[in-house]
C-alpha cells in the first residue's frame, strides 16, 4: 500500500513553522536574540506536533520536516545547540511527544535538506559546512524519530565520476547517525538514475527515485526498470517523490512544480507497492487529499 507524505507545511490549515533572518538577528542584543532563537524553536516544535495530528486525522502517513525548524541552527555567525536554549527542556519534552505520536499514529517523518547541501564539492569549507548541517539535521531526526534525510548529489563539476568518487570517501566518514539515515536522490539539472543507481547500490546508500526529476533529465532507463532497481537499494520502505510541471510537458520550463498532481503522471507501477511517495505539489495537503481520491476512483 502506498504511504503518501506531506511536504513541510500547509496550504490550507492554520499550522506554521517559523524563522527568521542573520539581519534580524543582528539588530538584537545577544540575549534578545538568544529568547528570540528559542521561542521559534518552541513554536516549531509544536507546530510538528500540529502537523502530525493533522496527518493522522486525515490519513497521511507521512510528513517532510521542514528543514529549518531549528531556524539558523549552524548559521556561521549565530549557530547555537539545543540545550543552550532557555526553553531547550520544553523543546526536547515536544520533541520526544513527537516522536511518540509518530510512532503511535504509523506516520513517517523525513527531511529533505536545502540544495547547498555539497558531499562533491572540490571545496573542503564547503563540505564540512554541509556535513555540519547535515549532523543538525540528524539530531533532530534523533529526537523526533525521522528515518530518512535525503539529499542531492551535488554539483558534477564537468567529471561526474571523480565528483562521486569525493561523495564515496565523504559518506565512509559520516557519523552512524547521519550515515544510517542519508539517502540520495536524481535531480533535473545533473544526475540522472543512470548516474547514481549503481553508486548507491555499492556504497549502500538508498535511492530516493524522483519521477518528476527523471522525466526533466532523462537517460536510457525507463521509469519501471528505475523503480525495480530503487527497490533493491532500500533497507526499509522505500521513498519516492511525485510532482507534475507548473505549465505542462509542452511549457518552456519543466522543473517548478504544479499546485497539483496530473493523475497521468502517477506511474502504474508504483500502484500495487509498499512505498512512500511524498507529493511535492504547491497545494499541500489539498494536492495529496485529491491525488489520493483520484487513484482511488481510478
Amino acid at each position: 500500500m502506498i504511504r503518501f507524505g506531506l511536504c513541510c507545511k500547509f496550504h490550507d490549515q492554520p499550522i506554521k513553522f517559523h524563522t527568521t533572518t542573520a539581519l534580524y538577528l543582528s539588530k538584537l542584543s545577544d540575549s534578545l536574540r538568544s529568547d528570540k532563537i528559542s521561542e521559534l524553536c518552541l513554536k516549531n516544535s509544536r507546530a510538528l506536533l500540529a502537523s502530525l495530528e493533522y496527518c493522522h486525522t486525515n490519513n497521511i502517513g507521512c510528513f517532510r520536516v521542514n528543514s529549518r525548524i531549528l531556524p539558523l541552527k549552524t548559521h556561521p555567525d549565530y549557530s547555537y545547540g539545543l540545550n543552550s536554549l532557555e526553553q531547550a527542556k520544553e523543546i526536547k519534552a515536544c520533541f520526544n511527544l513527537c516522536r511518540q505520536r509518530a510512532k503511535e499514529y504509523d506516520i513517517r517523518l523525513t527531511f529533505h535538506p536545502d540544495q547547498f547541501i555539497l558531499l562533491s564539492a572540490k571545496d573542503q569549507a564547503i563540505t564540512r559546512r554541509s556535513i555540519e548541517e547535515l549532523a543538525y539535521q540528524a539530531e533532530v531526526s534523533e529526537l523526533i524519530g525521522a528515518d530518512v534525510i535525503n539529499i542531492h548529489a551535488g554539483g558534477g563539476y564537468g567529471d561526474k565520476p571523480a565528483a562521486l568518487k569525493r561523495v564515496s570517501k565523504v559518506l565512509a566518514k559520516l557519523d552512524k547517525t547521519i550515515r544510517d539515515k542519508l539517502t540520495l536522490e536524481n535531480d533535473d539539472r545533473v544526475y540522472t538514475p543512470a548516474d547514481l543507481l549503481d553508486f548507491c547500490q555499492a556504497n549502500g546508500v538508498p535511492f530516493v527515485y524522483d519521477l518528476h526529476h527523471h522525466r526533466c533529465l532523462s537517460d536510457q532507463l525507463s521509469t519501471e526498470e528505475v523503480t525495480v532497481r530503487a527497490l533493491k537499494t532500500w533497507n526499509r520502505e522505500p521513498l519516492f517523490h511525485i510532482s507534475s510541471p507548473k505549465c505542462g510537458w509542452q511549457g518552456a520550463k519543466l522543473g517548478p512544480h504544479h499546485d497539483y498532481i496530473d493523475i497521468q503522471d502517477f506511474p502504474h507501477c508504483w500502484l500495487d507497492l509498499d512505498i512512500t511517495v511524498e507529493v511535492e505539489a504547491k497545494a499541500k495537503e489539498l494536492a495529496v487529499n485529491k491525488l489520493r481520491k483520484q487513484l482511488r476512483s481510478r
